[in-house]
């Protein structure tokens, strides 16, 4: 299947989509009319969620991107790239992030600026690259993973906690910046989910949200009518804060 042959059905891309709620996100959305554009490091899980994809059975058009988006050279050849192979991206979900649990005084200040650009910088990078083609477009949606980590703080996650508050930041102000656009600009906050990252830490899974209701957020937000803006969508465990 050719870009041409498929420019009617709108092209979602999702950064992180390797693994956990991003994995789950694109298998949601392949149950949809629309194309795929995976994106995330991991190349070969890349290629298993691709299957997945697959099997949803309504989703033809689905291409493999393996990026670092937090790095601006990858992600400027990630922009050439989609667009030749499949045009325009219509709905960019800004998924990928990183976890990080150390105090401050133990932190290394790589694994500080390590998780802010994966976090943060990978948000601004993506959005930068392609929120111009929506705007040529006329419509487009952004959409992007925060945490209740971005309207609150945590101890022992300092980095991932400022990241995130700077992601709310970033996209309170993009909103702002295309309010005289067709372009939606949502985040969504969700509490502990379950995803590989709580693996051997102690956490049970049934305290945890699972990722495929997180997930479904993002779809209710692309579903719902054009002239609907949720700004900000935070989802809790009903046990409230979980510490591993």
């Amino acid at each position: 299947m050719t870009p041409s042959q498929t420019h009617s059905a709108p092209l979602v891309l999702i950064s992180g989509a390797s693994q956990g709620i991003g994995a789950e996100i694109a298998r949601q959305f392949a149950a949809l009319k629309v194309r795929l554009a995976l994106v995330a490091r991991n190349a070969d899980k890349l290629a298993e969620v691709r299957e997945t994809c697959l099997a949803v059975g309504s989703c033809a058009d689905i291409e493999l991107y393996p990026c670092d988006v937090s790095d601006a050279d990858q992600v400027a050849q990630l922009h050439a790239e989609v667009n030749r192979r499949q045009g325009a991206v219509s709905v960019l979900i800004n998924n990928a992030g990183q976890w990080l649990g150390d105090p401050v005084a133990a932190m290394a200040v790589a694994d500080f600026d390590r998780i802010v650009a994966t976090n943060l910088r990978s948000v601004f990078l993506m959005s930068k690259a392609f929120v111009a083609d929506m705007c040529t477009l006329g419509r487009g949606d952004v959409f992007t993973m925060a945490s209740t980590a971005g309207i609150e703080g945590y101890a022992g996650v300092s980095a991932y906690c400022a990241a995130k508050h700077g992601v709310m930041g970033f996209c309170k102000a993009l909103r702002e910046e295309l309010r005289g656009e067709d372009i939606r600009v949502c985040c969504v906050l969700p509490g502990p989910t379950w995803s590989p990252s709580w693996e051997n830490t102690g956490v049970a899974q049934e305290t945890l949200m699972p990722c495929e209701d997180v997930a479904r957020a993002f779809v209710h937000l692309y579903q719902a009518d054009r002239n609907v803006v949720t700004e900000e969508w935070v989802l809790r465990p009903r046990g409230g804060h979980i510490s591993s």
